[in-house]
């Protein structure tokens, strides 16, 4: 008999516990993993989350049915789960974490061999056919479940492996884990950092693991939750503040007056830091926000190429073209030497490198592209039909465009602005963004004229 499963979405699988998903439901996912990928090796790993150790050690019971040794990282982010699934040659990678949903959610983010994404219309699709049927062929011999924890010394020698140590400068960094997984791998690094003569300082906030999330469930793309970060930033006197998500696999940053920095900046001062190492460097990055990150490009030397938003078409991205980094601006940035997954760890260490060859600030490295490309930043709409309301705007505005683009959802550019309207990959929601040359007055107006579109 066939129970539907909620907790299955297009890349991976969340839902509310008790509801979408319990431990009897990670188990049978667990099992049709194994079945489905007929894996022999799976490395596992969890967030902070109070569910997620138990959620975590009935996906263990699911594989070993299924026949799989599990190396088993227990705490970790969800990147160690990419490297270790990678550097150990294992079969799959399963990360247990909701990052930053709500306190009743919990999910897993799931790669094949090599940390390749899931295909979501084979692979993942089988995954959940077998687990909602349960139809599983007879329990195999050979399960066990292996401590894999001391792979984090590999892990963190490939993410130093990312930055010139010789070319830090001194610098005081303010780091907010946000309560979530960050705080002891990041302590790792730093120690690392520390005996290799790195003259970085570190004020830590909000740093031990709590699944409680005392300080709120760490997100920091959020407005709402950017005043901590920033007014600790401006306390401690630091040069620059980081914070991380849940499962850290994405990182923010404010400059040294407290500014939160949005991500098509960051993606654009990455893609420099990589085209001086590589010169001529092909850059992957999505069509939401583009003007400031491809005029980085072009200013570097680069070869910027546009992916559609989401972790599997990005990793995709990188694999097909051999980029050697790819940034989406909701800060998740992607790197060819990282199996092609994300990390929240490298971008942080690249930034206090692009400091320490410059010697200007944050604030500085970004005053110009600020100003030559304001943009609305992300905003979010409910309404009843994602694809009418697109259909809607279309009509209205692509007659007066200069160029329209279908990559993802709708981007229309207009010469002194441009706009992209899409729906949400995870959610039910309609995202817009708006950009312009040098002129926040039209992003101003045009967010305002739309939005009064959107019912």
């Amino acid at each position: 008999m066939s129970e539907p499963l909620t907790c299955f979405k297009a890349y991976d699988i969340r839902g509310r516990l008790g509801i979408d998903l319990d431990e009897g439901i990670a188990r049978r996912i667990g099992r049709a993993y194994g079945e489905t990928l007929a894996a022999r090796r799976v490395v596992l790993g969890r967030d902070i989350r109070a569910s997620s150790e138990s959620l975590a050690a009935a996906v263990a019971q699911g594989l070993m049915q299924a026949g799989v040794e599990v190396l088993d990282l227990g705490l970790c982010g969800t990147e160690e789960v990419y490297f270790a699934t990678g550097h150990l040659a294992a079969d799959g990678g399963i990360c247990v974490t909701a990052s930053h949903n709500p306190m009743d959610y919990n999910g897993m983010k799931l790669v094949q061999a090599g940390a390749a994404p899931l295909d979501p219309a084979t692979t993942m699709a089988a995954i959940r056919a077998l687990a909602e049927t349960q139809a599983f062929a007879p329990a195999q011999p050979g399960g066990t479940l292996t401590d894999a924890g001391a792979t984090r010394a590999a892990y963190v020698d490939r993410v130093l492996s990312f930055v010139d140590i010789a070319a830090l400068r001194p610098l005081h960094i303010l780091v907010n884990c946000g309560n979530g997984a960050a705080g002891p791998t990041f302590d790792a690094l730093a120690t690392a950092l520390m005996a290799k003569g790195a003259p970085l300082r570190f004020t830590r906030m909000h740093h031990a693991p709590d699944g409680s999330f005392p300080n709120g469930i760490p997100n920091p793309l959020l407005p709402e939750n950017q005043p901590a970060t920033a007014q600790a930033v401006i306390a401690a006197r630091a040069d620059l503040g980081v914070a991380f998500d849940g499962d850290f696999d994405r990182c923010f940053f404010f400059d040294h007056e407290g500014r939160f920095v949005p991500g098509e900046y960051v993606v654009g001062l990455l893609a420099e830091v990589f085209c001086a190492k590589e010169p001529g460097s092909t850059i992957i990055h999505d069509p939401r926000v583009i003007l400031a990150t491809q005029a980085a490009i072009a200013t570097a030397g680069g070869r910027a190429v546009m992916a559609r938003t989401g972790h599997a078409f990005l990793k995709q991205a990188l694999r097909d073209t051999g980029a050697v980094y790819g940034g989406e601006m909701s800060a998740h940035h992607y790197f060819r030497d990282f199996y092609a997954c994300d990390s929240g760890m490298i971008p942080w260490l690249l930034l206090a490198e692009l400091i320490g060859r410059t010697g200007q600030p944050l604030a500085t490295l970004l005053a110009d592209r600020r100003a030559a490309f304001p943009s609305s930043g992300e905003i979010n709409f409910r309404v009843a039909d994602v694809p009418a309301a697109i259909a809607r705007i279309d009509a209205l505005y692509t007659p007066r465009a200069e160029s329209r683009d279908l990559t993802d959802g709708l981007s229309l550019d207009f010469g002194t602005w441009r706009m992209n309207l899409r729906g949400s990959n995870t959610e039910p929601l309609l995202r817009l963004n708006v950009e312009s040359r040098a002129r926040p007055d039209l992003v101003e107006a045009a967010v305002a004229e739309i939005t009064a579109l959107l019912p």
